[in-house]
């Protein structure tokens, strides 16, 4: 009885991990999330004759107006405009780079001279391990692994042999 009882539990867990495998891959792959790289170098770019078209008050298409990031990333900016150009903490003089890593997850709205609105959004995610993406199915498989076995007990009580007891 008691083994019938564990069984029963062990493979209900199993079933909840294995469906909980499923959705969670299905959805990380579905989603191609930037989150699940490491960190990168990225470039961004500001284009000869910026200064003069945020001045008349145009956009300049080639500009993000803000940009996701994984934590250990280093934005690069390079300044290819006549002018100088600040964003947030960097000051990008005329035909020079400036770099900013981004070691910490959170969203950032930094002042910036390249952008018509003056604000540039900068945000840093947490990237997605493979012990992130095993945590998520173990916290969602195991309780449906429970859920499971209660369910079975009631749909398929076990039935007890009453000729056993004598």
């Amino acid at each position: 009885m008691a083994s019938l009882v564990v069984r029963r539990f062990l493979v209900s867990i199993a079933l909840g991990i294995a469906i909980a495998i499923g959705i969670n891959e299905f959805t990380f792959i579905f989603l191609k999330s930037d989150a699940g790289r490491g960190p990168q170098r990225i470039e961004l770019i500001i284009p000869s004759g910026t200064a003069d078209r945020i001045s008349k008050g145009e956009l300049n298409p080639s500009i993000p107006t803000n940009m996701v990031f994984v934590a250990g990333d280093t934005l690069v900016v390079k300044n290819q405009d006549d002018v100088n150009h600040r964003l947030g903490p960097l000051f990008i003089p005329a035909g020079t780079s400036a770099s900013l890593t981004l070691n910490d997850a959170n969203n950032f709205s930094y002042q910036c001279s390249f952008q018509a609105s003056k604000v540039f959004g900068i945000d840093v995610q947490e990237p997605v391990t493979s012990s992130t993406r095993i945590y998520g199915i173990l916290i969602a498989g195991i309780p449906l692994g429970v859920m499971f076995a209660i369910y079975s007990l009631i749909i398929w009580p076990l039935v007890i042999n009453q000729k056993a007891l004598l």
